[in-house]
């Protein structure tokens, strides 16, 4: 409500709501409790994430039972070697056939980030192996 007593209107027509600190608070709290993320407390309150993010910042809106920095958890590594897969080198050359080259329809790389190229079509795989 404004200053008139008139409601404020929103996104789509909803009314604008307005948050106590003790609700504020406790939304926070819920964020904050392990396995539960942002977004699901979000949905739950049907309200943008970022508010709660924003919330979050705020010192008002802290947890009012202060926890001992000897019970923080400390993220624990790991340390681990990867070591490449022993496969057999590809043939560069066709030996059973004289002026022979090795050629494929489809070519499927995935690289190690994840993103992947597809080559469709006669390809040359001397083209696409390097030696």
């Amino acid at each position: 409500m404004d200053i008139l007593g008139h409601s404020v209107a929103g996104k789509k027509g909803q009314k604008k709501r307005f948050w106590s600190d003790n609700e504020k608070r406790s939304i926070c709290n819920q964020a904050r409790a392990p396995g539960v993320s942002v977004a699901q407390v979000a949905r739950r309150y049907s309200m943008n994430a970022n508010l709660i993010h924003k919330w979050l910042r705020d010192p008002r809106f802290a947890s009012s039972e202060t926890e001992p920095e000897d019970d923080i958890e400390v993220p624990e590594f790991f340390e681990v070697s990867v070591t490449a897969p022993n496969f057999p080198a590809a043939p560069t050359t066709c030996t059973a056939i004289p002026n022979c080259e090795l050629s494929a329809t489809r070519v499927d790389i995935t690289l190690s980030d994840g993103r992947r190229i597809l080559i469709e079509g006669s390809t040359s795989l001397m083209a696409v192996v390097t030696p």
